[in-house]
């Protein structure tokens, strides 16, 4: 019995890792939601598949480890990275509570770790994460707003490169507005912003707008929001604008 936690990137063929697709051809059961089996779905042809919606992530973790300690060979499948505001820290999380059926604390755990969304994001600006960054989820379904609040005063006063996860849906719409807010507080109101949406698949849209310029109303939850620190810059090249922070190599070059 076997349980593979499988990050399968962003969506596009060639940003899932030679792991990970091995992770799917040796499984026998894939579980998932729905639109994350649709993404490989020439890979997992023939297999059980286990569709779960939105909302029901334990269930689904749970259904996995059933499957597993009763034999299977099982895939759970994330976006991005497994181990990214996705499944794999749920899976010990139940391991850990218990209930689940005889035989799961045996089974044997893979973690195939995929490109995540803000790697993805990067890479189709430039490079915005080349110096410290943090990532912060602005769902406040699983963590109190206080605590997110805090947690963003102190990544603007740090000047990090902030990658928002999950910065808004058809009922939160003032968080990604609250973190604005208290951004342009700690840096210039032309700090780059990166909105990546649906990177990987159809419809993939990157473009930079200037930190006051950021309108919630162009984010949504497939929208992965970037911003700058203080000194992320642009630069062109090849025709276009690239997105960068320096990591700091001036000053060797200056220095005597």
């Amino acid at each position: 019995m076997y349980k593979r936690q499988v990050g399968i990137g962003p969506g596009t063929p060639d940003w899932l890792t030679p792991h990970a697709a091995t992770a799917l051809e040796k499984a026998d059961a894939i579980v998932g939601y729905g639109l994350y089996l649709d993404l490989v779905a020439d890979r997992i042809a023939g297999k059980d598949h286990y569709r779960a919606p939105l909302g029901a992530e334990e269930d689904r973790v749970r259904q996995a480890l059933n499957l597993a300690a009763g034999g299977r060979n099982v895939a759970l499948i994330s976006s991005g990275d497994a181990g990214i505001y996705a499944m794999a820290s749920l899976v010990f999380e139940c391991l850990d509570a218990g209930g689940l059926d005889d035989g799961a604390e045996r089974i044997a755990i893979d973690i195939a770790p995929g490109i995540s969304a803000m790697q993805a994001a990067a890479a189709r600006a430039g490079a915005p994460l080349g110096h410290d960054f943090c990532t912060i989820s602005l769902s406040d379904l699983l963590t109190p707003w206080a605590a997110i609040e805090k947690r963003l005063h102190a990544a603007a006063e740090g000047d990090f490169v902030i990658a928002f996860y999950n910065p808004v849906s058809r009922r939160r719409r003032t968080q990604l507005a609250a973190a604005k807010d208290i951004l342009l507080r700690h840096r210039p109101a032309d700090t780059p912003v990166i909105l990546a949406r649906n990177l990987g698949r159809e419809g993939e849209q990157v473009s930079t707008v200037g930190l006051d310029q950021l309108n919630v109303d162009d984010v949504d939850m497939l929208t992965l929001v970037l911003i700058g620190a203080s000194s992320t810059r642009q630069v062109r090249a090849a025709g276009r604008t690239w997105t960068y922070t320096p990591r700091g190599y001036e000053k060797k070059r200056t220095s005597p």
